[in-house]
């Protein structure tokens, strides 16, 4: 599983709520590519997700998840995933 440097962690922040930023457990990432294998996964800017997450970032109220792409986290609000239950 890919993560982020924990110096840099605590300087990252939701693009659109500024809460804080953790990075998503085994759990919370298998729920995200769950939906996604089911098609039933949209980011928040409307678009269809097709692509697992092989991390993620979680905001501080569970209720979106950032891909992390390449090891870079892709902080735009519209590339956010809600988090299915959430």
């Amino acid at each position: 599983m890919t993560s982020i440097d924990p110096e840099l962690l605590p300087l990252l922040a939701c693009p659109e709520s500024r809460q804080p930023l953790q990075m998503a457990d085994e759990g919370l990432l298998e729920s995200v590519n769950r939906a996604i294998a089911a098609g039933g996964c949209k980011n928040v800017g409307g678009q269809p997700v097709d692509e697992a997450l092989e991390a993620g970032l979680v905001r501080e109220d569970g209720k979106v998840v950032y891909p992390i792409r390449g090891g870079i986290p892709v902080l735009l609000v519209d590339e956010g995933l809600p988090v299915p239950g959430a």
